[in-house]
């Protein structure tokens, strides 16, 4: 199992972070690896979403998603024929005159055997990559 969390402060809104977070069928225009989502069930409160994902091999998964506006969205796995495991969420902090502070949490483990160094590539290594794709999305929006 790999985990890794990072925390950061950007200068976005929370609101407009927070909407760009839930907005799934968008991913694919913005986050790398990610060629297509289908949002199964979504309300205010939660959402369904299936993501197809091509990083080393393409894989589908979906998550069952818990949203708090505008301060957390979490997940935990429901389906996927990759993960064991994927939990996680976002916890945004509003610090006023446009900054939010953001931490990002992840558990993942999967169906077959992963080596370390695959896991926290993964992880921690393509985290602040991807969590600088959706501060970059909200800052244009």
């Amino acid at each position: 199992m790999a985990s890794a969390s990072r925390t950061e402060v950007v200068d976005v809104d929370i609101n407009k972070l927070y909407d760009v977070i839930v907005d799934y069928a968008k991913y694919p225009d913005f986050v790398d690896g990610v060629s297509s989502t289908k949002v199964l069930s979504q309300n205010e409160t939660s959402a369904k979403v299936e993501y197809s994902v091509n990083l080393i091999k393409s894989f589908k998964y979906t998550l069952a998603t818990t949203q708090s506006r505008p301060t957390k969205v979490s997940w935990v796995l429901e389906s996927g024929d990759l993960f064991k495991k994927n939990d996680g969420n976002w916890t945004l902090k509003d610090l006023g005159n446009g900054k939010t502070e953001v931490t990002y949490t992840l558990e993942v483990d999967f169906k077959m055997f992963a080596p370390n160094a695959i896991l926290s590539a993964l992880t921690e290594k393509n985290l602040p990559v991807m969590m600088q794709s959706f501060f970059k999305r909200a800052k244009s929006v």
